[in-house]
């Protein structure tokens, strides 16, 4: 039996892959021919309108790492990138290769850090793997990194409201009982 945490960490992580290709094929405004829908992240920033949902699958991915171990992150990544590609092939090669090598660099960040400070694990890898994911995927997909800053910041929302939310609940659980760590 697949433990509930596990089930629902991929189950999350599966779903945000394929709905965020879709978003940014089908959501939002175009803003230049040939551009992706976009949606606003920041007073006076848009960004493709997959952001979130990819922000999401960085959290998602971190919470396979920790309930599910490395080689089951690493064979989701390998699943993700594989949906990716299927699910958005206008930008399949851009899709697959940001979002492979911006999770692998969310991999590297969060493994050493999860267990010791998880809502800094979780803030640190996922900040990187935004950079990583928006810089390559704009500048494949399009040819441009005019949302660069958008893109990474709407990623980065998902990862602070993680990293803000296990930070809460373990100061909460500590502060209820303190040898609680």
């Amino acid at each position: 039996m697949i433990d509930p945490k596990i089930g629902a960490a991929v189950g999350i992580y599966g779903a945000s892959i394929p709905l965020a290709n879709l978003a940014i094929q089908h959501i939002g405004t175009v803003e230049f021919p040939g551009g992706p829908h976009v949606i606003p992240v920041a007073p006076g920033m848009t960004a493709p309108s997959g952001v979130l949902l990819i922000g999401v699958a960085l959290v998602a991915r971190d919470a396979v790492h920790r309930y599910g171990g490395m080689a089951m992150a690493l064979a989701a990544i390998v699943a993700g990138v594989a949906v990716s590609a299927l699910v958005a092939p206008s930008v399949a090669l851009a899709s697959a290769a940001a979002f492979g090598l911006g999770e692998l660099a969310d991999t590297a960040i969060y493994g050493p850090l999860h267990r010791r400070r998880p809502a800094m694990a979780i803030l640190l890898s996922g900040t990187v793997g935004a950079v990583v994911d928006s810089l390559l995927f704009l500048h494949i997909a399009f040819g441009s990194a005019t949302y660069w800053g958008g893109n990474t910041i709407g990623k980065i929302w998902m990862s602070g409201a993680a990293a803000a939310w296990i930070g809460g609940r373990r100061a909460l659980s500590h502060r209820l009982d303190p040898a609680v760590t």
